[in-house]
């Protein structure tokens, strides 16, 4: 298995996906610093990095393992978006554009489970 991930485009996504993030969640309230934010900012990061972590293992089934971390760590980066929306942290119309980008994402990585799969 290539270790260059860089050139993957699930991962190009993930990146770009957690910039925006990073960028949505400096306008949350700054008592959120240690709480959502910081859960927010650990799962979106926490998925370019395994798949990075993926890619340098060497083998299908290990990038597999650490695909499905990825997309665990999307499900529950989607979670804490809605708690955002109900908090009143991100309007309708942003928390519409993330969801859209996180379920493409999840779909590039359900894809590219299924090419490791075979």
């Amino acid at each position: 298995m290539a270790k260059n991930y860089e050139n993957l485009d699930v991962w190009k996504k993930s990146i770009s996906l957690a910039t925006i993030i990073y960028k949505t969640t400096k306008s949350f309230p700054k008592d959120e610093l240690y709480g959502l934010i910081s859960q927010i900012r650990r799962a979106t990061v926490s998925v370019s990095s395994n798949i990075a972590e993926g890619a340098g293992r060497g083998s299908k089934k290990e990038f597999h393992r650490f695909i499905m971390i990825s997309l665990g760590s999307l499900n529950e980066l989607e979670s804490q978006i809605f708690i955002a929306k109900n908090l009143n942290y991100i309007k309708e119309e942003e928390f519409q554009g993330l969801r859209s980008k996180v379920e493409e994402l999840g779909n590039l990585l359900g894809g590219f489970r299924n090419y490791l799969n075979k």
